[in-house]
């Protein structure tokens, strides 16, 4: 006959929506202690005489099992005390944190059957009944009257969790994208970015028109409306990638994510836009300090995503880049020369890819009283008393000094000044 553990055992192995979290490494250990019980419990039903509890003479088969058993037990109690000590808990994660087709599908608008919608009640039932299974049920179980340490459990509702979860895709994503917001692009793959270098927003000083202007057209991309593409332009250390990746931070959790891609990557980039279509997060394509040489594969690749494809870009996706050129392609009087018939066509070429974005916006190097104005910003930020002529002098020195003024001279000579070697 089979026991209650069997069809514990029978029920997760029929998981086929959440097929992935049977890989998980609770739920493995589970399956395989459920089968350890079911086979105890249809071995004592064929003996003459149920053995005593912590029988551990030499041979016994019942003693045997009780080893083995406590053995699949603590594996399973290794696997979740990392997480947590709740077995509901860590179900309702696990389950709500899957990245399977049927999410994917409804993220993406595409109808499903009624027998795959029954299929999920049904299995979101069973994991809930299992999530509710307590310890000392399982214990009692083992035959082992020795020391077993515990899991708890809580009161969970995995299907209105799940069907809130539905409902909040737009926001927050599912897979890595529910649990990240910076990525990269290496080895071909998306990948997290776990510790990004972001600054928030309230933290940048100046600039506040050419920021306005990545604001409205970020929103503007939130919002379901047209959105540009979009090149930040100008001297170093100005601020183009700070603010970008600023703007990632500050509506995250309105369902932006940003995707960082080198230019050596570019290629790919018709790959990434379709892997992202179906996703109904907005998401930047990240491109940092674009400049390309003459005759560069590269250069064609993003004129193509930018406009111009066969595949167009989809609505939820724009491409931010920062760049210290604003026409991107490095030329020299002896390519404008040449031998070239049709010179006029050539320069038409180089300059077509920054005429692509939709928004060019320059980030020059600032005065002298906007950078004094960063300088005190960050120095009441960081709560450095400094009389205003002093902070002055001191914050013009330091720029002749290094590359000139910009908010990165700015906030070294801030760290400087808070350890008290400027």
């Amino acid at each position: 006959m089979n026991s209650e553990f069997a069809a514990y055992q029978h029920q997760l192995d029929a998981l086929t929506v959440f097929s992935t979290l049977k890989q998980d490494p609770v739920i493995r250990g589970l399956r395989r202690l459920f089968a350890g019980l079911s086979d105890l419990e249809s071995r004592s039903c064929t003996e003459q005489g149920r053995p005593e509890k912590g029988d551990v003479a030499k041979g016994n088969p019942a003693s045997d099992s009780a080893a083995d058993l406590i053995v699949l037990y603590s594996d399973v109690l290794a696997a979740l005390y990392p997480a947590t000590a709740d077995l509901s808990v860590y179900l309702q994660r696990i389950v709500l944190a899957d990245d399977n087709f049927y999410v994917r599908a409804v993220a993406a608008g595409r109808p499903l059957s009624e027998e795959i919608q029954m299929a999920v009640r049904r299995e979101l039932s069973i994991l809930e009944n299992l999530a509710a299974l307590p310890c000392r049920k399982v214990q009692e179980a083992m035959n082992y009257d020795g020391y077993l340490p515990a899991w708890s459990n809580s009161s969970i509702h995995l299907l209105g969790d799940f069907t809130k979860k539905l409902r909040q895709l737009p926001v927050t994503g599912y897979g890595i994208f529910a649990r990240h917001h910076f990525f990269r692009f290496a080895g071909g793959e998306i990948l997290p970015v776990t510790h990004p270098d972001v600054q928030p927003l309230s933290r940048l000083f100046g600039y506040a028109h050419e920021r306005e202007l990545v604001i409205r057209n970020t929103e503007a991309l939130l919002s379901g409306e047209p959105a540009s593409n979009m090149l930040l332009y100008g001297d170093a250390g100005t601020g183009k990638s700070t603010t970008i990746k600023a703007m990632a931070a500050e509506y995250a959790n309105r369902g932006l994510r940003l995707i960082e891609i080198k230019k050596d990557q570019l290629l790919q980039i018709p790959g990434i836009l379709e892997e992202l279509s179906d996703t109904p997060l907005k998401l930047i394509i990240f491109i940092v300090d674009l400049s390309f040489a003459e005759n560069d594969d590269n250069f064609s690749a993003l004129k193509a995503a930018l406009e111009g494809s066969v595949a167009g870009r989809s609505a939820n996706t724009v491409i931010y880049a920062t760049s210290n050129r604003r026409h991107l392609v490095r030329e020299t009087f002896a390519g404008r020369g040449g031998d070239e018939i049709h010179v006029n066509d050539s320069l038409q070429e180089t300059m077509s890819l920054a005429a692509r974005f939709g928004l060019a916006i320059a980030f020059q190097k600032p005065g002298r009283e906007e950078y004094v104005h960063i300088v005190r910003a960050l120095a009441d930020e960081a709560g450095i008393d400094i009389s205003d002529e002093e902070l002055a002098r001191k914050a013009e020195a330091h720029a002749i000094r290094r590359n000139g003024r910009s908010p990165r001279t700015a906030r070294q000579f801030v760290e400087l000044l808070q350890t008290g070697l400027a």
